[in-house]
């Protein structure tokens, strides 16, 4: 296929503008993208830009709509290329404009000013989306034409890291920026995330870029210590508070003076225990088992649960007063199947850790196996990943993880018809359909819907629409609506569980 620029192996774009200012921000939407990108080529009058695009078919088409003029250009354009991603920029918000641009075949349409590293994160997940090969797969089928099937799913480029999480996709984005607002504040932080989500990588993350970097982390799992092993292990022990106990001893409480004490499943918690807790909370004092003496802790409290707190206060499992304590900084971890542009760069970086660890070859994931991992649901999120990757790693050996080295359950209809469901009688997980006891409103239970499903096909409106059954300029209404309920004083920088 001929490239604008004879840069092989690179995303094409083409750009239609009047000014240089389309160029200019195209250029710099190019430089932030993961996908390696040829420089955009830019045309200032539709029919040779049309003309052109028929000939060397771009992968995406960034049209100033003020340049573009008629309005059957913009048809005529999708029409000829559906193949490509066709934005549409407006130097002005405009809802009618915006509307007839998308009825038009436009998949996207923003307006001035324009954040380059949004709208390449944008472009990523679509070219992910709409084609057949996955990420970097095209690219080596062109470098290596003879040489079988390739090697492995992903670029050369390291995978987005940010302190020790993997992957840059817009979900993940959002929680790194508020990791990055809320790590210098000395409030408690209350994460949500089903488990294996990486909810302790974001409790030390937090930690790590806090005033309180350079003292102790102390994590605490609720879930795996016995209740009445609980409150030793949070508080400390005076000399013979229990059988047995010779000596006193400080818990993580304690330990964590200074520094930052994270309480993970603090859900699975005893009613009991939560009262001490709080009085910690309120008072910044902690006090032994079985001691009279209250020692003063200057400790940040981070903690975390894979439960809907608000379900669990409602069938009294969860003080309220203890919630609303801890409740102020809330982080919400999306599920893995909800990021899915973030697992092969995952499974890349298990695979070449535990390649190392075990002495194997492994040097990258072949297209059979990407399939597999890209189409599963994790239910179990990173860690089931992870264990997945490291299984394969210790029963096999070669270059390339293939399909066929993978475990069992990944070797069905890749789990996408079986959808990860709460087990009977547990509480329901956070994003429940009630909120703090009373019935969500119908405007929010819509909103939710529609961006469930856009997260499904990772930000495609057209897609999105189809699914369900409406047209893409009724999800352009909502949105709109949506916004004026958030200016008119419905939204905040933090969301809790609408996140």
């Amino acid at each position: 296929m001929e490239s604008m620029h004879g840069a092989a192996g690179k995303i094409r774009l083409a750009v239609l503008e009047g000014d240089g200012t389309t160029r200019e921000l195209a250029g710099s939407i190019a430089q932030a993208m993961d996908h390696p990108c040829a420089t955009p080529v830019a045309y200032h009058s539709f029919e040779p830009f049309y003309a052109a695009s028929t000939q060397v078919r771009p992968d995406v088409m960034i049209v100033d709509l003020e340049t573009l003029g008629q309005d059957g250009h913009l048809s005529r354009l999708a029409a000829a290329q559906p193949q490509a991603m066709l934005m549409a920029i407006s130097p002005r918000e405009s809802l009618s404009r915006s509307l007839a641009a998308m009825e038009a075949g436009a998949h996207d349409v923003i307006s001035l000013p324009i954040d380059p590293v949004a709208v390449a994160e944008r472009i990523d997940r679509f070219l992910i989306q709409n084609t057949r090969l996955p990420r970097g797969e095209s690219l080596r089928r062109q470098a290596a034409p003879n040489s079988g099937e390739p090697r492995d799913l992903t670029t050369t480029r390291e995978p987005f890291r940010f302190e020790s999480f993997v992957g840059g996709s817009a979900r993940m984005r959002d929680v790194y920026d508020q990791i990055r607002r809320i790590a210098p504040s000395s409030a408690p932080v209350f994460i949500t995330g089903e488990s294996g989500s990486g909810k302790e990588l974001a409790a030390a993350a937090i930690h790590a870029r806090s005033p309180r970097a350079g003292a102790p982390f102390i994590a605490i799992n609720c879930a795996a210590v016995p209740g009445e092993l609980m409150e030793s292990e949070i508080f400390g022990h005076a000399r013979g508070a229990f059988a047995g106990t010779s000596e006193s001893r400080p818990g993580a409480a304690e330990a964590a003076d200074g520094g930052t004490l994270f309480l993970d499943e603090i859900g699975e918690m005893d009613l009991a225990l939560q009262s001490k807790l709080l009085r910690f909370v309120q008072t910044g004092t902690v006090q032994r088992a079985g001691d009279t003496r209250s020692r003063p802790v200057d400790v940040r409290i981070l903690c975390a649960t894979n439960r809907d707190p608000h379900a669990e206060i409602a069938v009294g499992r969860f003080r309220e007063d203890l919630f609303y304590r801890l409740h102020v900084l809330p982080i919400r971890l999306p599920a893995l199947r909800d990021r899915r542009e973030d697992i092969l760069p995952l499974a890349q970086s298990f695979l070449a850790r535990y390649a190392r660890e075990e002495g194997r070859a492994f040097s990258g994931v072949a297209p059979c196996a990407g399939e597999k991992l890209l189409t599963y649901d994790w239910p179990g999120n990173v860690r089931q990943l992870e264990n997945a990757v490291r299984q394969a790693v210790v029963l096999h050996e070669g270059d390339a993880l293939t399909a066929q080295m993978l475990p069992a359950f990944l070797l069905g209809d890749g789990g996408l018809s079986h959808r990860h469901e709460p087990v009977r009688g547990a509480a329901a997980p956070f994003g429940a359909r009630r909120r703090g006891g009373e019935i969500e409103p119908l405007w929010a239970q819509e909103k939710r819907i529609i961006e469930d499903a856009l997260d499904a096909f990772d930000g495609n409106i057209a897609k999105a629409a189809a699914a369900l059954e409406i047209s893409p300029s009724t999800i352009y209404r909502k949105r709109q609506s949506w916004s004026d309920r958030i200016e008119g004083g419905d939204g905040g920088l933090f969301t809790g569980f609408a996140g």
